[in-house]
C-alpha cells in the first residue's frame, strides 16, 4: 500500500480487507491548502491552539456486528488510522444508510460527519445503524427506551475494540445528534463528551407541534427510512454509487452544495414518498404518530428524553442554524434548558447555510472540542461566553454568558384593528374564516372573510435586532370547539420581498399553560389536557414563537402572518412543512388587545421600535 504525505494533508487509501472493501483516494479534508475544502462555517469565530494534524492513512471495515445485550447486532463500519494502536472513538449512529455517509450526496440523511476529516486526525469514525436498518438485527423502535438501551452498549462496544483507547465520543447532525443525547443519557461510562447539533430530543414535538400533525416532516421521514432499509451492499456499494460518489468529490461539483439548505433537502425527501417501502414497521409506526396518539401520552413519553437530561453527566456542545425552526431548532433552548448535571454545556448558533447537506460545517470546532475532551489538549475551545451565535443581517459571531442575551428586552407590539402592528394600536376585532373539507363550493364567494390575517410596522427607521424568546398573546372569539393557530414572523423589504424568519403553532384545545413553569416563548410542557373551546367566548392563549436572532434593516416592516391551515402553497411555511389540519369550519374574531412580544437589543441612541 503506498501513499503520498504532506505536511498539511495525507492521502487517504482504503486497504483491502477480506469484507471486500474497493480501493478509494481521498485528500484528508480541511480548510488548509491542499486539502479537500470543507463546506460551511468551521468555526465560531474564535483561534484555536494544538489541534490535531492529519498525519495518518485510513483503513475501513464494512459490515462488522457490534452485538448488544439482547443478542442483537447493529451493523457498523469503521473508518481507523491503519497504523496499529489506541485511538479516541467518535461514534455515528442512526437508522441511515450508513454506506452513503461518506458518499458526498447533498442528501437530507448524509450527516454522519466526514471520515476524510477526523480519522486522518487520529480519532476513529464509527457509523451505525440502529436496529432494523441498515442490516442490522431486530426492528426498529423510532427513538424509543430500547434504542437508547442499543446506544449505551455500542458505546461500551466500541470502548472494548483493540483499535479504541476507551474515550468515546459522539458526532453528527440530526438523527445522529438525537443519539448522542439519547446515549448520554443512559450515561455509559466510556462516553466523555457529545456534540449534538441540530438534535430532537422530544419527537412529540417534532411530529406535532404543539398538537398540530407536522405531516411535511413525518410522513416523508419515515417513507425515507424504510425505503432505504430494504436495500444492502448491492446497492449502496455499488460501482454505479462509487463513480457517483468520485463525481460528487470533484470540487467544482462539490462547492455547488454549500447552499443546499433544508428546504432542499425536504423536497429531496419527498420524491421519496413514490418508492416503495415495506409497511412494516413504518407504516405502523407512521399510523401511531400521526393517527393514534395524537396526543402527548405513555407511548410518546418512551419517547422524550427531555425530562430526563439531568442525568447527562459530560460535557455536550449544543447548536443549530437559525432556519431550522420547523424541526431541530427549538429543541436546541428545550436541552439548554434541562441540561443541569453536565459540567459544561457549550452552545452554537449558526445564520443561513450554517448547516448543509452533506454535513461538514464546524468540523473544526468539533476537532477542537474533542480534541480537549478526548485527547486531553488544550485548545482554547472553552475560552470566552459559552454560547455564540449568528444574528442573521450582521456576518461577524456574537457571544454571551446566557441565552437569552442579558441585553435582550421585550417589547410588546399590539395588533391593531386596522392592520398595523406596534404601540397600542387601533381598538377592534378583525375576522377571518377557514373551511373544512367536501363543502361543494365551486369557488370562494367575495364577501367571505378571509383565510388569513397579517400586521405590518410601520417602516423601520433603524435596524432592529432581536435576539431571544418570542411569543404571541392572542384574545379571540372562534365559532368552532377547536382551531389551529399558525403563525410566521416575517421581514418585508421596501420592494415587498418577504424573508420567513420564525414560526409558532398552537392547536386551540391544547391551549393549556403551566403558569408557574412558564416564561415567555416556551410557556409550558406538552399539554395532555385537551378542552374544547367555548364557542363564542372571548379566550386568551399564549403561542410560542421559536426563538430566533434577526436584524431588521432600516426601511424594513415586520410582519405578522396568521392563519388556520397552512395547506395551501401560498401560505408560508418554513422548509415546507406542513401540518394536517383541524378540519372544522371556523369564522375567528381576532382583538387588538392581542400583542407580539419581540425581543430586542437596545442599540445605543435608538429606541427599540
Amino acid at each position: 500500500m503506498t501513499c503520498i504525505k504532506s505536511p498539511v494533508a495525507s492521502r487517504i487509501t482504503l486497504a483491502e480487507h477480506p469484507n471486500g472493501i474497493r480501493f478509494m483516494n481521498l485528500t484528508a479534508s480541511g480548510i488548509d491548502p491542499g486539502q479537500r475544502q470543507l463546506n460551511g462555517p468551521q468555526t465560531t469565530g474564535r483561534t484555536y491552539r494544538n489541534l490535531s494534524q492529519p498525519t495518518h492513512e485510513v483503513v475501513r471495515e464494512d459490515d462488522v456486528p457490534a452485538t448488544v445485550r439482547d443478542g442483537t447486532d447493529l451493523m457498523v463500519d469503521i473508518y481507523r488510522p491503519s497504523t496499529p494502536g489506541r485511538y479516541p472513538v467518535l461514534i455515528a449512529a442512526s437508522p441511515y444508510a450508513r454506506q452513503l455517509q461518506n458518499s458526498g450526496a447533498p442528501l437530507g440523511f448524509i450527516e454522519a460527519g466526514q471520515s476524510d476529516f477526523f480519522v486522518p486526525r487520529g480519532y476513529v469514525h464509527v457509523i451505525a445503524n440502529l436496529r432494523g436498518t441498515g442490516g442490522s438485527g431486530g426492528t426498529y423502535t423510532f427513538s424509543d427506551s430500547q434504542e437508547r438501551r442499543d446506544l449505551y452498549d455500542l458505546v461500551e462496544w466500541a470502548a472494548a475494540q483493540p483499535w479504541s483507547d476507551g474515550n468515546v465520543g459522539m458526532v453528527g447532525i440530526s438523527y445522529f445528534a438525537g443519539t448522542q443525547m439519547a446515549a448520554a443519557v443512559e450515561q455509559p461510562p466510556h462516553l466523555k463528551a457529545i456534540m449534538p447539533i441540530a438534535g430532537t430530543y422530544d419527537f412529540y414535538k417534532s411530529c406535532t407541534h404543539h398538537g398540530l400533525g407536522s405531516t411535511g416532516f413525518l410522513t416523508p421521514f419515515l417513507a425515507m427510512i424504510g425505503m432505504t432499509s430494504t436495500k444492502g451492499d448491492n446497492v449502496f456499494r455499488s460501482k454505479l454509487v462509487q463513480a457517483a460518489s468520485k463525481a460528487l468529490h470533484l470540487p467544482a461539483v462539490h462547492k455547488r452544495f454549500e447552499h443546499f439548505n433544508g428546504e432542499a433537502m425536504i423536497a429531496g425527501l419527498k420524491l421519496l414518498l413514490n418508492l416503495p417501502h415495506p409497511s412494516y414497521p413504518w407504516d405502523d409506526l407512521w399510523r401511531a404518530a400521526l393517527v393514534e396518539h395524537p396526543y402527548k401520552d405513555p407511548w410518546w413519553d418512551d419517547r422524550d428524553i427531555l425530562p430526563l437530561l439531568d442525568r447527562v453527566t459530560i460535557p455536550t456542545y449544543l447548536g443549530c442554524d437559525w432556519r431550522n425552526v420547523s424541526l431541530h431548532l427549538p429543541h436546541t433552548f428545550w436541552a439548554l434548558d434541562r441540561l443541569k448535571s453536565s459540567p459544561h454545556v457549550q452552545v452554537a448558533m449558526m445564520g443561513e447555510f450554517g448547516l448543509s447537506w452533506p454535513w461538514e460545517s464546524m468540523h473544526v470546532e468539533a476537532l477542537a472540542w474533542f480534541d480537549h475532551w478526548l485527547k486531553g489538549q488544550d485548545t482554547g475551545i472553552l475560552e470566552g461566553p459559552r454560547v455564540r451565535y449568528i444574528l442573521e443581517g450582521d456576518p461577524e459571531w456574537r457571544a454571551s454568558d446566557t441565552w437569552p442575551p442579558a441585553q435582550s428586552v421585550h417589547s410588546a407590539l399590539a395588533l391593531g384593528a386596522d392592520g398595523v402592528m406596534g404601540g397600542q394600536g387601533s381598538e377592534g376585532a378583525r375576522r377571518m374564516m377557514t373551511l373544512g373539507t367536501g363543502m361543494n363550493r365551486v369557488r370562494p364567494s367575495e364577501t367571505d372573510p378571509p383565510d388569513r390575517l397579517v400586521w405590518n410596522t410601520p417602516p423601520l427607521t433603524h435596524d432592529l435586532d432581536m435576539a431571544g424568546d418570542i411569543e404571541l398573546k392572542l384574545d379571540a372569539v372562534c365559532s368552532a370547539p377547536d382551531v389551529a393557530w399558525i403563525v410566521c414572523l416575517q421581514d418585508v423589504d421596501p420592494t415587498g420581498g418577504i424573508v420567513n424568519v420564525t414560526q409558532g403553532y398552537l392547536r386551540a384545545g391544547l391551549r393549556e399553560v403551566d403558569e408557574r413553569a412558564s416564561r415567555i416563548g416556551a410557556p409550558w410542557l406538552p399539554c395532555r389536557n385537551y378542552q374544547t373551546v367555548p364557542v363564542g367566548e372571548r379566550v386568551s392563549y399564549r403561542i410560542p414563537i421559536v426563538p430566533n436572532a434577526y436584524r431588521f434593516k432600516a426601511g424594513h416592516t415586520i410582519r405578522l402572518f396568521l392563519t388556520n391551515d397552512d395547506q395551501d402553497k401560498d401560505k408560508p411555511a418554513i422548509a415546507q412543512f406542513r401540518h394536517d389540519g383541524i378540519g372544522l369550519n371556523c369564522i375567528s374574531d381576532i382583538f387588538s388587545s392581542s400583542e407580539l412580544l419581540i425581543p430586542t437589543l437596545p442599540r445605543e441612541g435608538q429606541g427599540m421600535i
